[in-house]
This record gives structure tokens, sequence and C-alpha cells, in this order.
């Protein structure tokens, strides 16, 4: 815990986001993003890294501030993300970049249940990694008495 506190502090803090699971497999990474347009910011996606950078927006840089209390500078945020992850849209609505955030695991690698069946009293299964042949031998053999 006491490490996570110092990485907690080491990390940049701008601009401010939230993580938020929304279904299942669905989650919204949330970046408040004040005064930038969708042509100051890009969203990359490069391998499992989610790379959210921007750049100070043209029209901030030729204004006379008197006092100037929202950040707009520029930022480069990473996020290392899951495997099986899939970055499903973004959107920059009223300061805030919403992105859409899915993890699709392959039919492979999902649990799969096994059914349970039962059998004849006195059958004898054989443990998988015997092969085939042998566990016909086994069946077939007569047993000894």
């Amino acid at each position: 815990m006491a490490g996570n506190a110092a990485n907690a502090q080491a990390m940049p803090s701008y601009p401010p986001y939230n993580i938020e699971k929304t279904a299942e497999t669905d989650y919204a990474l949330t970046m408040a993003l004040a005064g930038f347009g969708p042509e100051d910011v890009e969203v990359l996606q490069e391998d499992n890294t989610l790379v959210i950078r921007g750049r100070v927006p043209e029209s901030n840089r030729e204004r006379e501030w008197l006092h100037r209390g929202i950040a707009t500078r520029a930022f480069e945020r990473r996020f290392v993300l899951a495997d099986h992850t899939e970055i499903d849209q973004a959107e920059l609505r009223n300061g805030l970049l919403t992105i859409v955030v899915r993890q699709v695991v392959p039919e492979a690698a999902r649990p799969r249940r096994i059914p349970i069946v039962t059998g004849p009293a006195g059958s004898v299964m054989a443990p998988a990694a015997m092969g085939a042949e042998s566990c016909r031998r086994q069946v077939e053999a007569p047993h000894a008495a």
C-alpha cells in the first residue's frame, strides 16, 4: 500500500481522470479536458498501452490572459491495458473526454465448464493422460481375481 502511495505522488496528476466499470467487461475512462477540442487531443492504442496526448490549443496561445485558472497545458498520459482489451470509442463532450474500453477474452482463453456424466456402476474412466489405446486395453482386459 505504501508503495502505491509513493508511485501515485511520482505520477503526473494532470489532467485528472476517473475510471468506472460500466458493465461486466466494459470500462469508461473519463478525463477532464476543459478548453481542449478534438483537434488538440490524440488517443492511441499501442499494443497493451493506451496513450492520450494533448497539445495546447492554438486559440489559447493568441490570447492575453488577466487571470488563467483553467489549465490547458500539453500532456501525455499512459495507461497499461489488460490482455485482450480493445478501445471501443472516444468522445469529447462538454470538456470531458470519455474513452470506452472493452475486455474481449477469446473463446479459447475463457473458462470452460466440463459437464459431469454418470456411467454404469463399476465402469472405469481412465485418466486423460493415458492414451486411448491404453484406456481400451484397461477396459477390455479381464480383471484378475
